[in-house]
């Protein structure tokens, strides 16, 4: 994996981000490295935003790592 993608930052060191869930206002807690959580609330799948190089990078595979790189293209599918 490459160290110094500036894009890929939050995805190689995650930080946490707090979004209501949409079914039943509960707060739930995703990583930006987390591909969807459920919600502690109500069990509905809260998906989260992930937008990066990743989509467009030809180096995103190398730089992210294979496993993290096919998680994220699976769901942009």
């Amino acid at each position: 994996m490459l160290d110094h993608c500036p894009g890929a930052a939050n995805l190689k060191t995650p930080t946490l981000s707090i979004r209501k869930c949409p079914q039943c206002g509960e707060e739930a807690e995703l990583f930006s490295n987390d591909i969807s959580v459920k919600c502690w609330g109500c069990g509905f799948v809260v998906y989260n935003d992930i937008e990066s190089c990743i989509q467009w990078c030809k180096h995103a595979k190398e730089c992210v790592g294979e496993e993290m790189y096919n998680r994220i293209m699976a769901r942009k599918k």
